[in-house]
């Protein structure tokens, strides 16, 4: 009975601050919103039995990636005028791709079925093996049977990497490029330049740039 209460009130507070995401004008309150959406998901893993994946959650999520997004959220200066500009322009497309995912999702849900005897039932990882550790059998079933698919998205996620570097990347004369070649054929009367600096005498503009030149 205290499962059921609580499995309640942290799904009903999950799709609260899930909609208070999409629906706060304030960046930073929706990045707050998605933390507290994250620490009810936690709280309805470890009433599932799956503490591994809720403790994930909560330091990988909560700990490390929602407190970046704060960070840059906060400082960077976002104009909510110039971001709702086009909105009316966007809004008929963005309705219609709306009305599709919405039939899908009531498509999937009055098609969805489930026996009655599950909710009474406690679930374990696997049944053949019920006396290992809830970690143990997660890693078996991820990296044992589901193994070709981890690696699929490890070389997804590699491919998305390297293009959003390319893509990024702003080749410009001001930068300084590494040449190998010459770097390793430096020596001494290449690479160190004698300068006799009277007293009181500092370098000049020139100076320097040919110095920068050399090293």
């Amino acid at each position: 009975m205290v499962a059921v209460v609580f499995f309640y009130i942290f799904a009903i507070f999950l799709v609260i601050s899930a909609v208070m995401v999409i629906s706060a004008r304030n960046p930073v309150y929706a990045v707050f919103f998605l933390i507290l959406a994250f620490f009810n998901a936690t709280g309805l893993f470890i009433l599932l039995g799956a503490e591994f994946l809720a403790m994930l959650l909560l330091m990988v999520y909560v700990g490390a990636v929602m407190v970046l997004f704060l960070f840059v959220v906060m400082m960077i200066d976002i104009d909510l005028k110039e971001m709702s500009r086009g909105f009316l322009q966007y809004a008929p497309i963005g309705s219609l791709v709306g009305i599709i995912i919405l039939a899908e999702i009531i498509m999937v849900v009055g098609g969805f079925t489930y026996d009655a005897s599950l909710i009474t039932t406690t679930a374990v990882p696997i049944p053949d093996v019920a006396e290992i550790s809830n970690l143990e059998a997660f890693g078996l079933l991820l990296y044992g049977e589901y193994v070709f698919f981890i690696e699929l998205a490890g070389i997804i996620l590699l491919v998305a990497l390297i293009g959003a570097i390319i893509l990024t990347l702003k080749t410009t004369n001001k930068a300084h490029r590494q040449d190998i070649s010459v770097q390793v054929a430096r020596n001494t009367e290449t690479a160190i330049e004698m300068v006799s600096v009277k007293s009181g005498q500092a370098f000049s503009k020139n100076d320097t740039i040919k110095m920068n030149k050399k090293g």
